[in-house]
């Protein structure tokens, strides 16, 4: 039976990527000589070419676009089981902040599979507007925050970007009274100045109805259909819906979601918990958007 040398498929992943054994041996801190050996023997285990010449260097013929793709779900694979390995010591607390909606979004899926993976590790969760944590991350009063930031003035790191929308309750009215009945979470909610500005704009009236009530209480209004709200199309509560019927409302902008980390050091478990939050986003070596504003 044939086993692949994960070194092997190392190499031939750089070389790939690189377009070039002698790129790759000085990735690798290899010679170029070394390469081209190990290249050979991949090329004798497959029995036939990987790579084929060209002006632009070597390009990978459909063997190694097939191999390519295997290669490195293998290595990711092989990578992840020697840092779960590494980190099965982990312990000690982490003070993790997640502003209100995002813990719907997903978040805390992410917080609970951790915690099977990480036995040893205490999360602190502390739950709070996308404000207070930021200060919060600041006062270093928590390790790390998920929470929401305007595009143009974010400063975190950008996990994604979603839609802000008009929500109410199923089957509800609400949204076609004037003024417009309008619940927010908080006064300093991160939607609210857009919000507000939007429905300016649009020439919209509109009045308060239930404001600084937390979180539950705000989805409990607009499910009653005494209000609408502004929720993340990905945060968007139990039985609330998108309102069917936004011909007369303003469109309202998108927002970021994004890493914040308190400066100085972190501990290996924050380190490790960061990265899990990264990897649960899609976020590996580029943050989406090509947005990196702080590095963690």
């Amino acid at each position: 039976m044939r086993h692949f040398d994960l070194a092997l498929l190392r190499t031939f992943t750089a070389v790939a990527e690189r377009g070039s054994m002698t790129s790759a041996a000085l990735l690798l801190n290899l010679t170029q000589g070394a390469v081209s050996q190990q290249m050979a023997r991949l090329e004798d285990m497959v029995g036939d070419q990987v790579f084929h010449r060209s002006s632009r260097g070597l390009v990978l013929s459909r063997t190694g676009e097939k191999l390519l793709f295997r290669a490195r779900k293998l290595l990711a694979m092989n990578d992840d089981l020697i840092e779960d390995l590494a980190a099965s010591d982990l312990s000690g607390t982490v003070r993790l902040g997640v502003c209100f909606d995002l813990m719907s979004a997903g978040v805390a899926s992410i917080i609970r599979a951790y915690a099977l993976l990480r036995p040893n590790v205490d999360i602190a969760l502390v739950c709070a507007s996308s404000a207070s944590l930021e200060r919060q991350v600041a006062a270093r009063e928590v390790d790390i925050a998920v929470l929401q930031e305007i595009p143009e003035e974010a400063r975190g790191e950008v996990l994604g970007v979603d839609r802000l929308v008009w929500v109410g309750a199923a089957e509800g009215g609400a949204y076609a009274k004037r003024p417009l009945p309008l619940s927010l979470v908080s006064s300093d909610c991160i939607f609210r100045q857009p919000v507000l500005a939007a429905l300016s704009d649009h020439g919209t009236e509109w009045r308060s109805v239930f404001e600084n009530g937390g979180y539950e209480a705000t989805a409990a209004t607009v499910r009653a259909d005494l209000a609408v709200s502004a929720w993340l199309t990905s945060a968007i509560p139990l039985g609330l819906e998108p309102v069917a019927d936004c011909s007369d409302l303003p469109g309202l902008p998108s927002f970021t979601i994004s890493l914040f980390r308190a400066d100085g050091a972190l501990t290996p478990a924050a380190r490790d918990l960061a990265d899990k939050i990264r990897t649960s986003f899609g976020v590996r070596a580029q943050p989406i958007d090509g947005r990196l504003a702080k590095a963690m």
